[in-house]
């Protein structure tokens, strides 16, 4: 592994939702994308919520169609890392993935309690 290949930890990412399914194409030629042992390239985004922060957006690459997702489906993502990639003078962040399975069922983060003063304001409101 180089210094560019981040490994991620899966768990800190949060339950992931699957928004698409798509197999990666060249957008000029419309050619199918492979990896090095020649097997298709897909793009699987996941919506994620990191320790309950902010949600993102990721595109995961999968050699190989996952196999059983769909949109709307809970996914656990096997072994996933960020890389840097820089070309034709642009640089920028992906993501790939060994693979992306169906989530047994989701993990989802409960909102936050509310302050115990909302809680005794809201108490004192109703009762008027």
């Amino acid at each position: 592994m180089s210094i560019k290949n981040l490994p991620l930890d899966a768990g800190r990412l949060g339950t992931a939702l699957c928004v698409s399914v798509e197999c990666k194409t060249d957008p000029e030629t419309g050619v199918v994308k492979t990896d090095r042992d020649g097997v298709p390239v897909w793009t699987v985004g996941v919506a994620v919520r990191p320790d309950a922060r902010r949600a993102a957006l990721m595109e995961v690459a999968v050699s190989g169609e996952p196999e059983g997702i769909q949109p709307g489906m809970y996914v656990d993502l096997v072994e996933p890392e960020a890389f840097m990639w820089e070309m034709n003078g642009r640089s920028g962040l992906s993501f790939r993935a060994a693979k992306v399975l169906p989530a047994a069922s989701p993990i989802l983060t409960p909102p936050p309690a509310k302050p115990a003063a909302d809680a005794a304001v809201a108490t004192k409101a109703g009762a008027k």
